[in-house]
């Protein structure tokens, strides 16, 4: 059939069954090289998509809308000093983690049918979450702390778990205890690939951590944090915003006691220097064991050569210089140095943590004598 789309041109004459053949022709050909064009744009499109899942941009920052910041405010300061935790939702986006959503887990218990029962709420949130279109891609998870105690083994094997079956997942870790110091004690926190590579083979010995430049720096990678929230949220907290120009939180800041926070940071050091030393300890008693073997195997050596020495001189044929029966050869097992990196780490973050209270202090205490002086 004739297209009923022609050109102005074509004129009603003896001519035109001509004109509509032509035109008939330029449409399909038309219709032909657009079909060509968008298989090839198609095909290039998968091509950079793939290439793109290949080489994916390295994580520079994650973006939290302000109602998941005040949900996850909510739930660990309703709890505390209980430690709680919650799921993070959200997309995957470049070199951009985007959290828009999150829920709270139920509270952890011994019972295995319980933590079934938890495992059942989340796969439940999940399906209700997308059948009212939000996002329900997880990104990770939050999780309170006290003082910034969260660098243990169970932190690093709950990443490796999400980490089978996310590519990128990031751990907020938010202290309310240091909230109440006027601080937004909130940070997002990924294992480093590096670490993740020596942890899969589960080998921290020293000799493997020096070839991999491995140390207890380089467990943990701390992401920025950006907060961001929608034109609308933003109108709506400048118009809430008071006329007073200070606020109960300014005042907050210029509290001159710090000594429960002080004291309770340095509680926790002296703790961690007890297990550190333990650690030590375990080291010190395998480097005795090993120079104790490495003695017996010296003796047994040369024991060996006088024997063989004997055996030549009768015109017999020489033993072995090496006998893996022999329990002297036996390899001993080096204590594994993952858990003296976690505390060496956990020891910087208190350290830390005493030096900007104790910083801070200082300069309210100056700015008071020189009022007092005034």
């Amino acid at each position: 059939k004739t297209p009923s789309l022609a050109p102005a041109c074509v004129r009603v004459s003896s001519s035109s069954e001509l004109y509509r053949r032509v035109f008939h022709l330029s449409i399909q050909n038309m219709a032909t090289m657009i079909s060509r064009f968008t298989h090839a744009a198609t095909t290039r499109s998968f091509l950079q998509v793939a290439a793109t899942e290949e080489a994916a941009p390295p994580l520079r920052v994650v973006q939290i809308e302000g109602l998941v910041i005040l949900k996850i405010i909510k739930h660990c300061k309703d709890h505390s000093p209980s430690l709680v935790t919650g799921q993070l939702l959200g997309l995957d986006v470049g070199s951009v983690l985007e959290v828009t959503n999150c829920f709270p887990f139920p509270m952890r218990e011994e019972d295995e049918e319980v933590e079934a029962d938890g495992a059942n709420y989340q796969l439940e949130m999940m399906r209700c979450l997308r059948e009212v279109n939000v996002d329900n891609n997880t990104v990770g998870w939050y999780q309170s702390t006290l003082l910034g105690s969260f660098q243990t083994v169970e932190l690093i094997e709950t990443f490796m778990n999400y980490q089978e079956n996310i590519r990128r997942c990031v751990c907020i870790i938010y202290d309310p205890s240091r909230s109440d110091q006027g601080v937004l004690a909130l940070k997002a926190l990924k294992l480093s690939d590096s670490f993740m590579e020596l942890y899969r083979s589960n080998n921290f010995t020293g000799e493997k951590l020096r070839e991999k430049n491995l140390s207890w720096v380089d467990i943990f990678e701390e992401i920025p944090i950006k907060v961001s929230n929608s034109a609308l949220i933003s109108a709506f907290m400048t118009e809430l915003e008071p006329d007073t120009p200070v606020t109960q939180c300014d005042y907050d800041r210029l509290q001159l006691s710090t000594s429960s926070l002080m004291e309770r940071n340095t509680e926790f050091l002296i703790e961690c220097m007890d297990d550190l030393s333990l650690e030590q300890q375990k080291f010190q008693f395998y480097y005795r064991s090993l120079s104790r073997q490495q003695a017996q195997q010296q003796a047994w050596l040369q024991k060996r050569r006088a024997e063989n020495m004997a055996r030549k001189a009768a015109g017999e044929e020489p033993l072995p210089e090496e006998d893996p029966s022999n329990p002297v050869f036996k390899p001993l097992p080096e204590p594994s140095r993952l858990e003296s990196f976690l505390i060496t780490n956990q020891i910087s973050n208190y350290c830390n943590q005493i030096n900007g209270v104790s910083g801070q202090s200082f300069n309210r205490l100056y700015l008071m004598k020189a009022l007092h002086e005034d």
